[in-house]
């Protein structure tokens, strides 16, 4: 559904990084398995499916879902040797950017101010901008691993330290949805990405159908 008239005087876009912007999968399959085959304590072998059901999730809370039998500081230990290996991961080798991203991006950022707000740890969005060179396509960007906090608290302060009015959330999960709803932001479904939004009024099945609903 075409977004014309939703907001006729959009000025900004947030977006969500995983399953919007590109697919980490196969790089954090990758990282996670050489991560964990460093700790002895893991009892189940975490699969690619397991890595596909957290993407989204806030990442001060991905140890306790995987591993409850642990402690909190074996939690902690874990998730931050497989966050860090991510990052030293995409440095090297990059992600799977989605079709036509680029072209998207370029054709977006000369009429709108664009960001990213992602659930990740500190250090995976520079990471991303730094391997694939798309840094210069957006303003500013927030994430959990920077602020410990919520997606929807970090959307509130990201709109807040640029002073944005006019804007969208363009996300992949309920999540995304919700997050967008407590900030009173029109909600774009990527149908295409890791997650569910039953119902929602906004959908694109590939990340350039943006650019023709806009």
């Amino acid at each position: 559904m075409g977004l014309n008239g939703l907001l006729s005087n959009l000025e900004n876009i947030i977006f969500d990084l995983d399953g919007t912007l590109w697919d980490p999968m196969p790089m954090s399959v990758k990282a996670w398995h050489t991560s964990l085959n460093r700790f002895d304590c893991i009892k189940n072998p975490v699969s690619k499916k397991d890595i596909q059901g957290i993407m989204g999730m806030q990442h001060s809370l991905v140890g306790e879902k995987l591993f409850p039998y642990l402690s909190k500081e074996q939690q902690d230990e874990i998730m931050n040797s497989c966050f860090e290996q991510e990052v030293k991961d995409i440095k090297e080798a990059g992600g799977f950017l989605y079709p036509g991203l680029e072209k998207t991006l370029k054709a977006l950022s000369k009429k709108y101010t664009l960001f990213i707000v992602s659930n990740c740890q500190a250090g995976y969005i520079e990471a991303f901008y730094e391997y694939h060179k798309l840094e210069h396509y957006f303003k500013d960007f927030e994430c959990s691993g920077n602020t410990g906090k919520s997606k929807a608290m970090n959307i509130e302060m990201l709109i807040k330290r640029n002073g944005l009015t006019n804007a969208i959330y363009v996300g992949d999960t309920l999540g995304d949805y919700l997050a967008a709803e407590d900030n009173n932001l029109p909600f774009v479904f990527a149908e295409y990405g890791f997650g569910q939004v039953p119902h929602a009024p906004y959908t694109i099945s590939q990340i350039g159908d943006l650019e023709q609903m806009l």
